[in-house]
């Protein structure tokens, strides 16, 4: 059902997605499940948008089938509280992007990973980032960007946050699309993945000092 699933997601078919969704969620299928399978879906139109087989409304589409199985599927308010955050994330998309589909679905699964979430929206200048590492004693950072265009911004959000004498401090993912190991060298970001589901995998391995 979970190929289904992801079918009727990158087909753009609403109803379809969500009497999937539900049933899967009927069945005993573990919500973070359910939302991994749906983000893969995700990453193809993302993956079809970048080669220029899919446009914005297509993203805009997709992000809305997202939401609305997120909304089914998990509790009211998000994952129980489970006996304290493991810590504090900051995320944004950088400077100069306005996607914002990859980087909710990333709040969404770090909030159900126990992590307490500073979501600061996009388009978000370095200052902004600098800013909320100090005021929220973050620890991770993760940057989001659909466009290539991104990247330098990233790089700059990372050369900031090391200017203000941070970057010792925090732990940096780099997140979207077209995001490889090169860019993340290139960023300076000591972490990256092109699947929602890593940010999380990357936070409990910083989080446990596995890496």
């Amino acid at each position: 059902m979970s190929q289904e699933l992801k079918d009727a997601i990158v087909g753009l078919r609403m109803d379809e997605a969500l009497t999937l969704a539900g049933q899967m969620a009927a069945g005993g299928t573990d919500p973070l499940v359910i939302i991994a399978e749906s983000s893969e879906a995700m990453q193809t139109i993302g993956r079809r948008y970048a080669d220029g087989e899919a446009f914005i409304p297509e993203l805009i589409m997709g992000g809305e089938i997202m939401k609305a199985i997120s909304q089914q599927v998990l509790p009211e308010g998000g994952a129980p509280d489970a006996g304290g955050s493991k810590g504090t994330v900051v995320i944004g998309t950088v400077r100069g992007d306005i996607h914002d589909i990859g980087k909710d679905i990333v709040v969404l699964m770090l909030g159900m990973g126990g992590y307490t979430v500073h979501d600061l929206g996009i388009d978000v200048p370095v200052e902004d980032f600098v800013a909320a590492v100090r005021e929220q004693d973050a620890r991770m950072v993760a940057l989001s960007g659909l466009l290539t265009l991104a990247f330098d911004s990233m790089k700059s959000t990372v050369d900031g946050i090391a200017a203000a004498g941070l970057r010792d401090h925090v732990k940096i993912m780099i997140g979207g699309a077209a995001v490889d190991a090169n860019v993340c060298a290139y960023t300076g970001a000591d972490g990256w993945g092109n699947d929602v589901g890593h940010a999380v995998k990357l936070a409990d391995q910083w989080t446990n000092g596995d890496a």
